[in-house]
């Protein structure tokens, strides 16, 4: 009982923020407790969502589908539609009921059939019935509802209005400059309301939830009021429902929410102010025959429009959408901006080097011997000793050079596409430019996407056209033919099969890297010339400890309390784990070399997210000296209103990280993962988590962390 009633005033909060398009319950409870300066309105909002709720509830809908408010934010502007323009009788009770219910359906119908689309229903169920109501009020006066005076009516009025059944009306009197005051009018006209005060009081929580959407609302409103004073299109200035409502509102929706925010967000929201203008003149000419607001119709057209015409784009680059919503601008950006750095392996083919241990870089990218011009995007490996040499004494045959017969692996999957063996080896210093890339070996691996690896050994090919090959199969040895003049292996990737392909700058996904005797642990980079690579010797304890499948359940205790975690796969193919007691959601990838956290949703109170903080990266060695290195998103710990004035710039300059750091190390019968977490920025450092997981046969057991002093301990239950 005491879990559903925290789940209902949860989507009862989640009801009001969304409006704002918000999860935020401080904004919550100040839009609720703000709706009630007009009691009748207020009062009748609530009734309308706890209706709608119940109504959900009875109906079958999960509370997971209702939880979010998306289904029920409209049938609170129902309510306080009803309160702002007809006085409470009996009528006003029944017909709140019947227009409650046939907005929930009309917005769980509107919702499913634009999300197909991937655009959003907004406030359109809300205007569509509260049109129906008013055209049947005004056509039948035995549906009983009485009007209330005639300004309430009219949201295009810019004048003052004494509101007698309004609370706070001495502080809604306080002397403020015109602009600020009308700011404020505007703020409070979403909640219908003429109230200064109000109008105040819900931009502080705004501000409190968001700084970006805040400034997104102060950028519209100083657009329009500049737009109006050039233009001249209301005479007397704006009236402050409409600049509220479908001026303010659309430049915070689409701007903030909807596209991640930017310097070309922020342009939007200046761009398009000229159609709320012209939306709102054709509308309310349209719509005065039926004397029929336009109430937020406007702000509805626009995001939905502008939204669906982003949508449509081949090659989106600037003005992002919001892939997944965090109900927040600040997240929504500091998490594309963290996927933007780090989540490359949804965006690369993985790729291994194509050697066993240790090799050396003699020639990198547009080297200047050969990789020069079209081909300038190729890599040349050799081994080298301690005294920096490629061969041992006398260094005068093939058989001399450490790399030469050397066994040389498929890079990734694939099929291969060409196989050339019979070129013979040239004698050192000797080079065959008539067949200049020697034998040669190149793979498919996706459409686009070849790889090539040239100078291999004549009649050392392991594999023929139309085989399939796995990472790491051997397919040939290193050689010393064609363009050669000492044995070496040459790798490349290209865009097309042929021998000869123009280069293709590409990444390899993980692997070690040594410089001047300091070895890393480096992902998805192109190794520097001069340098010694080799791929990750994997840690199998390590491996089956992260193989989190899905079907994978477990149970992770930290003091009395216990969470349920379980693996699922949504419809992208992407794996999550799921907190079955917080609702919260942790994206990870797992393969040969890493496990990692890609994206968390969910609050900061559960096990889970300490979790992923802590094992945010973990590479399966359990070499000590490998180190992985990563970046959280800025507001990974979030509730710093000392980032707030970040918060502002970030749309246009960023200058502060959240670093990670791990390692593993044996430990007994086990192995632990040691992790770091720094806040950088203004060129200092400081440490504000560390964390501990020990891993016992083969399984993850315990792991404790640390952030900001509070240290949490939590095991794995057998």
């Amino acid at each position: 009982m005491k879990k559903q009633t925290l789940l209902f005033v949860q989507a009862l909060l989640n009801s009001y923020s969304i409006v704002f398009f918000s999860q935020h319950n401080v904004l919550a409870v100040l839009l609720l407790v703000t709706s009630f300066f007009n009691p009748v309105a207020g009062a009748a909002g609530l009734a309308a969502v706890c209706g709608s709720l119940a109504l959900l509830k009875l109906s079958g809908y999960r509370h997971d589908t209702t939880q979010s408010g998306l289904y029920t934010f409209n049938a609170i502007l129902t309510g306080l539609g009803f309160g702002s323009f007809f006085h409470f009788n009996m009528a006003f009770c029944v017909w709140l009921m019947v227009a409650t219910g046939l907005t929930v359906m009309l917005t769980v119908i509107l919702t499913a059939t634009l999300a197909k689309r991937g655009l959003p229903a907004l406030s359109l169920p809300f205007v569509v019935v509260f049109w129906l109501i008013l055209l049947a009020a005004n056509g039948y006066g035995q549906m009983g509802l009485v009007p209330k005076e005639s300004y309430l009516l009219n949201e295009l009025s810019v004048k003052e209005s004494a509101h007698p059944y309004q609370l706070f009306g001495t502080l809604n009197a306080v002397p403020l400059p015109y602009y600020v005051r009308l700011f404020f009018r505007a703020v409070s006209a979403i909640l219908f309301q003429d109230n200064a005060f109000a109008g105040l009081v819900i931009s502080i929580g705004l501000l409190i939830h968001s700084r970006i959407s805040f400034s997104l609302l102060v950028l519209s409103f100083v657009s329009a009021c500049l737009f109006n004073s050039f233009t001249h299109i209301y005479p007397d200035g704006l009236g402050h429902y409409h600049l509220g409502v479908n001026f303010m509102m659309t430049g915070m929706a689409l701007s903030g929410f909807f596209i991640v925010p930017s310097t070309r967000s922020y342009l939007l929201a200046i761009v398009i102010i000229p159609l709320p203008y012209l939306l709102t003149g054709a509308f309310t000419s349209l719509l005065d025959d039926w004397n029929l607001p336009i109430l937020s119709l406007p702000f509805c057209l626009i995001v939905i429009g502008i939204l669906y015409f982003l949508k449509l784009r081949q090659h989106p680059r600037a003005l992002q959408l919001t892939v997944y919503q965090n109900y927040s601008p600040e997240a929504n950006l500091y998490q594309y901006l963290n996927g933007q750095e780090r989540l490359n392996d949804l965006r690369y083919f993985n790729l291994s080097l194509p050697f066993m241990g240790g090799w050396s870089v003699s020639q990198g990218y547009e080297g200047g011997i050969t990789h020069n011009a079209e081909w300038g995007q190729a890599l040349d490996f050799v081994i080298k000793d301690e005294d920096n040499r490629t061969y041992k004494l006398p260094g005068e045959k093939p058989y001399d050079f450490y790399c030469y017969n050397k066994p040389v692996l498929a890079c990734a999957d694939g099929v291969v596409e060409t196989v050339v063996s019979h070129v013979e080896d040239n004698s050192i210093g000797e080079i065959n430019t008539r067949e200049n890339w020697g034998n040669t070996v190149v793979i498919k691996h996706a459409d686009g996407l070849y790889s090539k690896v040239s100078h291999l050994k004549p009649n050392s090919a392991k594999v023929k056209p139309g085989d399939f090959v796995k990472r790491g199969d051997i397919l040939a040895l290193c050689g010393n033919s064609g363009r050669s003049p000492e044995p070496h292996l040459h790798f490349q990737m290209q865009a097309t099969p042929y021998v000869g392909s123009k280069t293709l700058a590409y990444p390899f996904a993980y692997f070690k890297e040594s410089n001047a005797g300091n070895t890393q642990f480096t992902s998805f980079k192109v190794p520097a010339a001069e340098s010694t690579v080799s791929n990750i010797d994997a840690s199998n304890a390590l491996k089956q400890a992260f193989a989190f499948q899905p079907g994978y359940v477990a149970r992770v205790s930290a003091g009395s309390h216990t969470e349920t975690w379980e693996v699922f796969t949504d419809p992208l193919n992407q794996t999550y784990l799921f907190d079955h007691e917080s609702g919260d959601i942790a994206y990870f990838v797992s393969n040969d070399t890493a496990f990692y956290f890609t994206t968390f949703y969910g609050g900061r109170a559960s096990v889970l997210y300490k979790f992923q903080l802590a094992a945010y990266k973990v590479i399966f060695s359990a070499e000590s000296h490998v180190k992985a290195q990563d970046l959280y998103p800025v507001n990974i710990a979030a509730g710093n209103p000392g980032i707030w004035l970040y918060d502002l710039v970030s749309p246009f300059y960023n200058f502060i990280k959240r670093v990670y750091q791990s390692y593993t190390r044996t430990l007994g019968n086990g192995l632990l993962v040691t992790a770091f977490g720094y806040k950088t920025g203004f060129g200092k450092s400081k440490q504000f988590m560390r964390a501990d997981v020990l891993i016992t046969n083969n399984k993850l057991s315990e792991f404790t962390i640390d952030i900001n002093g509070r240290q949490t301990e939590a095991k794995w239950e057998a």
